[in-house]
């Protein structure tokens, strides 16, 4: 397996554009759209957890519930959330994209990203229809990226190359994400496609297994989203023996899965809002995954613990007590702590005591973009890996005037 050019468009079959079609105040930032597979595919999508949750997720369950599609559309700058005409506007969505492409409306996958609570202008959607669907190309993935971008400051687009029953097969990425990210699912959005034969059913399990150790791994803020959503489209276009049972085929698959959503939930956190650096809580030797899971996650989530890294403390105590507040089981008195970089790798805590160290190396490895904070438990083998980011002044600034 390995890293490809390409984005969402490096498997077979797919196009992707992106346009300014006047929902955002910048005309120089795209806020439209389009993904689409040459064929029809299976699908599959996670949502967001919140009880308050856009319209087009609605729509979006409503649109796949026999288990294929063939596109994605995506608006920035609008939520379409708590909207009494919401999900009128979000299917009026699919319908352009069956008017201008020619896809039926109920093979649509439609999200929306931006603001909460504002009416959404759809006649400015239906006018950039045109140009979004003329512009489609297999080398549009980063147009498309762009186009779903809010806060981020960097693309986040990926693809991975690997192989089923002899065949070379992609899976493409694209995701924006930089705040309002929480454990919950799905923290964001990202769509996915890929050209490999895969039925409806075991799609729908590689993604929510794969989900579960990746974006449900990530914190920026501890806010979840209402907006939230992975989805992923399968053509079959690679001509690989169909996946349609948990054998060594579906084992690969989410091999390839798993590698390119870990990439891509890196980058997220590493572009939280405001964020200078990417932090990584890997936690071993925990009773069980779910006790794994809950650590790394509460250490991720301490707002002092990024505040911390944010200063380059090696205030390690904020670890532990991250640790003992998770709700997990753990016998603290075993618990080992290191923080590692770039820089190096310093221990701080042996045996849930602090021991003698260097302040000034601490400082060098903690002064990083990328710094990983090993918790070393005594209770078992499980392990569980989560990511996070640094909080700063400017994460406040952001959201201070984030609507207006």
């Amino acid at each position: 397996m390995e890293f490809v050019n390409g984005g969402i468009c490096a498997a077979k079959g797919y196009k992707a554009s992106g346009v300014y079609c006047g929902l955002r105040k910048n005309k120089t930032k795209k806020d439209l759209a389009l993904i689409v597979s040459e064929k029809r595919a299976a699908a599959a999508a996670v949502y967001t957890q919140n009880l308050v949750k856009g319209a087009p997720i609605a729509v979006t369950k409503k649109n796949i519930s026999d288990g294929y599609a063939s596109a994605v559309i995506c608006n920035s700058g609008n939520a379409n959330t708590c909207n009494a005409d919401g999900v009128e506007i979000a299917e009026k969505m699919c319908g352009f994209v069956e008017k201008y492409a020619g896809i039926p409306s109920g093979d649509v996958i439609i999200a929306s990203t931006g603001v909460i609570g504002q009416p959404l202008n759809v006649h400015a959607i239906e006018s950039g229809m045109p140009e979004l669907v003329k512009n489609l190309a297999q080398d549009g993935s980063e147009h498309a990226a762009t186009a779903i971008m809010t806060t981020d400051t960097v693309l986040k687009e990926y693809a991975v190359k690997f192989s089923l029953s002899g065949k070379e097969c992609f899976i493409g990425g694209i995701a924006k994400g930089s705040g309002m990210i929480h454990p919950n699912m799905a923290t964001m959005l990202c769509f996915l496609t890929t050209d490999a034969a895969i039925s409806p059913a075991m799609l729908s399990k590689a993604l929510s297994d794969t989900v579960k150790d990746t974006f449900n791994m990530i914190s920026i803020d501890g806010d979840t989203s209402t907006n939230d959503m992975v989805s992923i489209l399968a053509n079959g276009m690679a001509g690989n023996e169909e996946i349609t049972c948990p054998d060594e085929g579906l084992c690969e698959f989410e091999k390839a899965l798993n590698l390119l959503m870990v990439k891509l939930c890196r980058t997220i956190a590493k572009d939280g809002e405001g964020a200078t650096k990417l932090l990584e809580c890997a936690v071993t030797g925990a009773l069980d995954e779910k006790n794994a899971k809950l650590i790394a996650k509460s250490v991720i989530c301490s707002s002092l613990f990024k505040a911390a890294m944010f200063g380059a403390d090696a205030n390690w105590g904020r670890v532990l007590c991250a640790i003992g507040y998770s709700g997990a089981e753990t016998d603290v008195t075993k618990i080992s702590v290191s923080f590692v970089s770039r820089a190096g790798e310093i221990t701080v805590c042996v045996n849930g005591s602090g021991i003698d160290f260097s302040e000034e190396d601490a400082k060098k490895i903690l002064s990083e973009d990328e710094i990983t904070v090993k918790a070393m438990l005594g209770d078992g083998n499980a392990s569980a890996v989560a990511w996070g980011c640094d909080l700063t002044y400017d994460y406040v600034k952001i959201n201070g005037d984030y609507r207006t």
